[in-house]
């Protein structure tokens, strides 16, 4: 949630957010409009109290008629204390409402626009010319079941569309891609972290993630919980309604979990393989910062992530994210994406967002204020170090050989028993052999 205060003082800088967001900048007016009905009858009603309070010693003191008076008085300030405090209640509801739809105030010189309107910031590396090694690629479902390493035909089988089993040397690369996430973060000084994947709606909520896109969670409604689609949310609500310490620095943390989520309106988008699923494997950066340090630990994050995409030596590029896909608690988002031969074109790996205060705010997570005087909202921000799917793709197709065999990078090789090179176990046949076996 961004701070009523601000938006109070510079309304315009609210709206022109909005609209670089493609969202609707008459939100910014319903908010002032309740707030004021809000402060109205706040003070309407505060000064009825103090009356109330005032005719409540007049009476104890009065007698005879002049007490009945009084009272009669006093019973219609009753209803008007009453009245006004309903009011101010409402309108601190209406306005509250509103504020959360209102998504994080950008940071100056996030692109505007939408999906399409992200500015390259910067190229890393070459894509492989196939054609000219003198072979088609195979995308990464192909290689994948030439090794026995995907099967989303049983995942579906079991659990529905976009699902997967990894298998043999699958699940030795999901846990290899996973050993090196962590190594590298805690090398950076990120503290390991073990996570809850159920959350309640406050924490949530509050991590930003039951706005617009509450459709994309699941929910158990039976115990009114939610699973987590990354590890941010746990972390986010890790240090709710406490008071930080950061004197000595930002905390940060790193987390591997199991994430779901829903991919709600992505019929037909990214169907075949493991592109797109409900289920995976992510390792994510968090950190608690002084809103001073924000910009700088955003430019770490990325450094860190990009540190690891250079470990898997893929070709990528990294790209600022437009206003209209940040996504609500973000104020500016990089996002480095890795280079699919198959598909002819970069996808998204991984990403970072700085949060500002949004987070926080909803979360009541405070440091003492440096300056006396209280406490003040800390800043939060996120990466993602690694996930299991995407980066698998990009490392199948990215390091395939014409015999079908896979280049293990050098940083990934303690990871998976010192092996340099994956060799095929059999592909279709492999498969077959199974399936005559049941």
């Amino acid at each position: 949630m961004i701070d009523i205060r601000e938006l109070r003082a510079d309304p315009d800088r609210v709206r022109a957010s909005q609209q670089a967001r493609g969202e609707d900048p008459g939100l910014v007016d319903a908010v002032l409009s309740a707030d004021e009905r809000h402060r109205a009858s706040l003070s309407g009603f505060e000064s009825a109290r103090a009356e109330q309070k005032a005719f409540g010693k007049q009476v104890a003191q009065a007698q005879g008629e002049e007490k009945q008076a009084l009272l009669a008085q006093v019973k219609d300030l009753a209803a008007r204390v009453k009245t006004l405090e309903a009011d101010a209640n409402a309108a601190e509801q209406e306005r509250d409402a509103a504020m959360r739809r209102i998504g994080n105030v950008i940071i100056d010189g996030v692109p505007v626009g939408g999906e399409d309107d992200y500015v390259v910031l910067e190229h890393v590396g070459t894509p492989r010319d196939f054609e000219a090694e003198g072979f088609t690629p195979r995308d990464h479902l192909e290689l994948g079941e030439l090794h026995g390493a995907i099967d989303t035909v049983r995942g579906a089988k079991v659990s529905g569309a976009r699902f997967y089993y990894l298998m043999g040397v699958g699940a030795q690369l999901d846990q290899a891609l996973m050993g090196l996430a962590q190594q590298i973060t805690q090398d950076e000084g990120f503290v390991p972290v073990t996570v809850p994947t159920l959350v309640r709606p406050e924490t949530m909520a509050g991590a930003g993630f039951l706005d617009a896109h509450a459709d994309e969670v699941y929910r158990l409604e039976a115990d009114d919980l939610f699973l987590t689609g990354t590890s941010e949310v746990a972390l986010a609500g890790l240090h709710a309604d406490e008071i930080l310490d950061l004197s000595a620095g930002p905390l940060r943390y790193a987390a591997t979990s199991t994430c779901y989520r829903r991919e709600a309106g992505s019929y037909g988008k990214d169907t075949r393989g493991i592109f797109r699923v409900h289920q995976f494997t992510k390792t994510e950066m968090f950190v608690y910062c002084r809103v001073e340090d924000a910009v700088e630990e955003h430019a770490n994050l990325l450094r860190v992530e990009r540190r690891i995409l250079d470990a898997l030596e893929l070709p990528y590029r990294v790209i600022d994210v437009a206003a209209g896909d940040l996504g609500g608690p973000a104020a500016r988002k990089f996002d480095c994406e890795a280079w699919i031969p198959t598909q002819g074109k970069y996808r998204e790996l991984t990403s970072t967002s700085n949060c500002t205060t949004f987070q926080a705010r909803r979360l009541s997570i405070r440091e003492r204020d440096p300056q006396g005087g209280g406490t003040r909202i800390v800043a939060t921000l996120n990466g993602t170090a690694l996930t299991n799917t995407r980066p698998m793709i990009a490392l199948l197709e990215n390091h395939q050989q014409a015999d079908g065999s896979i280049h293990v990078p050098e940083a990934l090789r303690p990871f998976l028993g010192g092996r340099d090179v994956l060799h095929p176990v059999g592909g279709p046949g492999q498969t077959a052999r199974l399936t005559e076996l049941q």
